[in-house]
């Protein structure tokens, strides 16, 4: 069994599905106990993982379900070597509330000098990209700093009528104060890799 777990949320991974039922089954009950009860928006069983993808295959069937947790939406997909891997990509009900979020907050500082509304991005953009940029996942980084530098385009024209802001004065704004993204994480194997004194690597 694999329980991966922050604060109330959790996932627990079984091999086989009648486990899983099982515990399901008893945690109903255990709550229910305390006069509690699980989120049943949340709460879910989905067949997943290596074995559900290599099932699902001999079955004919199609894709295996996704699970969003934490922040991201979490995928059964492949390396480019063909092994099996779960892709995390961040979840698109996140990414398009923050970008609502960012874009109220310049609209407040509109008229702010540039260099504070460059600070404030730049905290937004790097907060984002240590908690998001996971490996597989670069993409959905890339397209949240694209869309935060076109807001920021969009609010500096707005408040300056007369003289529109040039592309290229833009480009080196963005270059001065919203750092690209890049991968802040490791794959799992390298961050859970334990090398010992003499002998082989231990996962």
């Amino acid at each position: 069994m694999l329980v991966v777990r922050f604060a109330d949320d959790f996932v627990v991974g079984f091999q086989y599905r009648s486990e899983a039922e099982q515990l399901l089954a008893e945690l109903h009950q255990r709550l229910a106990q305390f006069g509690l009860e699980l989120h049943s928006d949340k709460t879910r069983l989905i067949e997943f993982g290596r074995y559900g993808a290599q099932n699902r295959a001999r079955r004919g069937q199609g894709k295996l379900e996704t699970f969003n947790f934490l922040g991201f939406t979490h995928i059964c997909g492949k390396t480019r070597k063909g092994k099996f891997t779960v892709i995390r990509k961040t979840m698109r009900k996140k990414l398009h509330a923050k970008l609502k979020e960012v874009y109220t907050e310049l609209r407040r500082r509109m008229h702010d000098p540039v260099p504070e509304q460059g600070a404030y991005l730049r905290s937004v953009v790097t907060g984002r990209t240590r908690y998001f940029a996971v490996p597989m996942n670069i993409r959905s980084v890339h397209a949240f700093h694209k869309e935060v530098c076109r807001l920021w385009l969009k609010v500096l024209r707005r408040r300056s009528q007369k003289h529109r802001l040039s592309w290229d004065r833009m480009k080196r704004m963005i270059a001065e104060w919203v750092p690209l993204p890049r991968i802040c994480h490791p794959y799992p194997l390298q961050r859970f890799g334990v090398m010992t004194q003499g002998r082989s690597p231990v996962r």
